[in-house]
């Protein structure tokens, strides 16, 4: 069992349907089982069926289809753990 994690706590400003939409989008294309935590989503399966670099693809499409690529980034946490980070620009700064 591979469970791979990925950290959404920045990304639940957008809102509660933004997330549950990345869930059920990660959950459609990989066929494992997905949990929707508090700050998180838990993809676990078989094998090796989905990989952390498979994963940071689909929530890559995921942000450019829902229109916020521009201002979220994936990056590599932990072993095991993807984080979405909001991207600062110079005007916040």
């Amino acid at each position: 069992m591979v469970e791979l994690k990925v950290d959404i706590s920045e990304l639940k400003s957008e809102g509660d349907e933004t997330v549950q939409g990345l869930a059920d989008f990660i959950k459609e294309k990989t066929k494992a089982e997905v949990d929707k935590k508090a700050s998180e989503i838990v993809v676990k399966s078989e094998g090796k069926t989905v990989s952390k670099s498979y994963l940071r693809v689909l929530v890559r499409k995921f942000l450019h289809r829902v229109e916020l690529r521009e201002y979220f980034k994936v990056i590599g946490g932990k072993e095991g753990i993807l984080r979405v980070k909001e991207i600062k620009t110079s005007e916040e700064e």
